[in-house]
């Protein structure tokens, strides 16, 4: 059978800076009957992988290391045996919610992570984060891009570890050269695809934000 999209929403907190913010998760299963890989494991393990219903966890991809995006990896890993994969770039980050606990492996611009017979390649798009990468499954016409891109624009870049002309420079050189049909899968909040972004380009440097 061919990979398909699970989707689950988990809910949780976001801390950065002194701050803490109530936040609603996107977390994406790709997979078959048999294996899947989890894409940001956000808030609750249990939940995962309840979702995963069997199927044997072959990762744990992690967008990038803010809290929100990580804080059930390592419980979800104990759980199934599944190695956790980040960016090297966003260790510091990391260390702040895991500090006794490294990933287990390292994820790379142009890598690619085969799952039921899908390729997904990865892409590193920093500007939210150092290390934030996305990932992109042409067979699937879809990207998952964490809190990279948005339906109505880029992710936050006002806090920590963030740029806005790098993130700018990351969805215009990356993500804007994909196919407009594209879905875009994103870390929070409803899809939307390449296509309907691209246009507003400019109007988000003329924002600055």
């Amino acid at each position: 059978m061919a990979a398909h999209i699970d989707h689950l929403v988990t809910s949780g907190t976001f801390a950065l800076d002194g701050g803490e913010w109530d936040v609603d998760n996107n977390v994406w299963i790709v997979g078959d009957d048999t294996e899947a890989i989890v894409i940001d494991a956000a808030h609750d393990a249990a939940a995962i992988e309840a979702a995963l219903n069997g199927r044997t966890l072959r990762a744990i991809v992690c967008t990038h290391a803010h809290n929100d995006h990580i804080d059930a990896a390592p419980a979800l890993a104990a759980a199934t045996g599944a190695p956790i994969l980040l960016h090297p770039d966003d260790l510091p980050l990391w260390k702040q919610t895991h500090p006794d606990r490294a990933p287990d492996g390292e994820l790379a611009d142009g890598q690619e992570l085969e799952i039921a017979g899908t390729t997904l390649r990865v892409l590193h798009t920093p500007g939210h984060a150092p290390g934030a990468v996305c990932l992109y499954a042409p067979e699937l016409s879809t990207v998952f891009t964490g809190d990279t891109l948005f339906q109505g624009g880029p992710g936050a870049t006002g806090r920590s570890f963030s740029h806005f002309p790098t993130i700018v420079a990351s969805i215009r050189d990356r993500l804007f050269a994909l196919d407009p049909e594209t879905t875009v899968r994103t870390g929070h909040g409803d899809s939307t695809t390449i296509g309907a972004e691209a246009p507003h380009l400019d109007e988000w440097i003329a924002r600055g934000h």
